[in-house]
């Protein structure tokens, strides 16, 4: 049997996977990175983007994640997300949507509210942005 590592995803609700596998690769702020058995230990902050499982050399599950952290040792990879899509689940229109909505409300807020959704409008395109990079 091929040698794994433990992977765990976690969401604010629940524990939504904690399996063996034999790599995990992770949108990390720093870009990609792949996380095989005997990892080096390591903590990264998440970037919005698919976590791809491999099980046997195979992607066998992605999901996306938005935001978070990655936590590696030797052992396991825990990634802690603040929101967890399946990748067939991605809706990039209704998220357009959204962002046109807080939009709006700009044009009607007082100072100290607008530069807190425009600083929430840079944070869901760029959510947006990696939806639509997704390959399907």
């Amino acid at each position: 049997m091929a040698e794994t590592t433990l992977f765990e995803l976690v969401s604010p609700e629940r524990l939504i996977i904690s399996k063996d596998v034999s790599m995990v690769v992770v949108p990390g702020t720093e870009g990609l990175f792949g996380v095989l058995p005997r990892h080096t230990s390591m903590l990264s902050a998440l970037a919005p983007g698919v976590i791809d499982i491999y099980e046997e050399d195979v992607i066998t599950e992605r999901v996306f994640v938005i935001n978070g952290f990655a936590e590696v040792t030797g052992e396991r990879c825990t990634v802690l997300a603040e929101d967890v899509i399946p990748v067939d689940k991605l809706n990039p229109e209704e998220l357009e949507e959204t962002i046109v909505k807080i939009r709006a409300e700009v044009d009607n807020a007082d100072q100290a509210d607008a530069d807190r959704l425009n600083k929430l409008i840079v944070q869901k395109e760029a959510v947006l942005q990696a939806m639509r990079s997704v390959k399907l």
